[in-house]
């Protein structure tokens, strides 16, 4: 079985070729004294549908932290030198048959990306992923690699765990990394089904006792926040579909529902976005693939000055403009590197 480790070879090698823009400037070393530059991208959005994206400056972004402005240095369109990005499709294989239907559409997506574009396709599955297609720059074999998912349960379904067993094996770049979720969001793994009773003679009454096997969702999936940390850590927007899974869970509204839940927190602490008509399945996922196109072609590389801590770690920013009718969408943490790692100083 392929496992996604065969992604760190793959990308690697694509690296040792030259392969991919590199954003142009120099990432983690100083700005003005006791600062570190650090970069995010983010996402320009227009409010209304079909008006046209301004194009962002560095006079017209402001980054905040608590009450405190942030020092801007570059606002770098994610075009030309700068518009690489490794795209992945990471489909759930416990989607039921009717997303046989978009299959073709997301071939399409494939087919129209630009050379600059790399894909990877893989399948969730077992809390890992199933590599379908390695990192190409070769559309038409990724396109082909895109095929219809199972539609079965495994022992351990959590697409949560698979997304985040995809970002820890996936190496740094200066480009830009982005996944697109197909799934359901349900987390078959950590589920507690609320349905199975137990009578206890001493109180007269019925009291919930969690059967073995698979189980429901009560709340949304603790590993959702963990998917999310991991995303907002190593630099990684998630964006997401919903496509109906199999099984009984599939079919239950309040399930359906925390799984949406799931995966919309993490496409938007991320800085993605997440696309559903409820919990219906949408005919065709055309018009949300052109919607995320429109957004992977107004993205920027923002990069400010941060005040680094003793420890490394996820620091919180709030990322606006002044412009008109635009909106933008970033994550909501940045990785901020340890004060002697800045310096480029040890401790003794």
């Amino acid at each position: 079985m392929k496992s996604y480790r065969l992604l760190l070879g793959c990308v690697i090698a694509l690296s040792a070729l030259g392969f991919g823009a590199r954003i142009v400037y120099s990432q983690d070393k100083a700005g003005t004294p006791g600062t570190v530059l650090v970069h995010m991208v983010i996402t320009d959005e227009a409010v209304r549908d079909n008006t046209e994206v301004p194009i962002l400056r560095p006079e017209n972004v402001q980054v905040k932290q608590g009450k405190n402005l942030l020092k801007i240095d570059h606002v770098i369109p994610a075009r030309g030198d700068s518009a690489g990005l490794q795209f992945f499709i990471l489909i759930d294989d416990t989607c039921d048959s009717s997303i046989g239907n978009s299959l073709n559409d997301i071939r399409d997506f494939i087919n129209a990306q630009p050379a600059t574009t790399t894909i990877g396709v893989g399948y969730m599955s077992n809390t890992t992923i199933q590599i379908a297609q390695n990192f190409t720059s070769d559309h038409a074999l990724a396109a082909k690699a895109v095929r219809l998912p199972r539609g079965s349960l495994s022992a351990m379904d959590s697409p949560y765990l698979s997304l985040i067993s995809l970002i820890k094996g996936w190496p740094e770049q200066k480009v830009r990394r982005e996944v697109l979720m197909v799934t359901d969001g349900i987390d078959r793994l950590r589920g507690e089904r609320t349905s199975n009773y137990q009578y206890s003679p001493t109180y007269g009454r019925a009291y919930r006792t969690p059967p073995p096997g698979p189980t429901g969702m009560a709340t949304m999936s603790s590993d959702a926040d963990s998917a999310s940390t991991a995303g907002q850590r190593y630099g990684v927007i998630v964006h997401g579909i919903y496509s109906p899974g199999v099984g009984r869970a599939g079919r239950n509204f309040w399930e359906a529902q925390m799984g949406q839940s799931g995966v919309a927190k993490v496409t938007d602490e991320t800085g993605g976005e997440y696309f559903a008509l409820g919990i219906q399945n949408q005919l065709s996922f055309k018009p949300y693939l052109e919607r995320l196109q429109k957004i992977l072609d107004n993205q920027y590389y923002l990069v400010f000055q941060a005040t680094p801590k003793k420890k490394a770690g996820l620091q919180r920013v709030n990322i606006s403009t002044e412009v008109a009718d635009v909106e933008i969408a970033a994550a909501d943490t940045v990785w901020v590197p340890a004060a002697n790692e800045a310096t480029g100083t040890k401790k003794e």
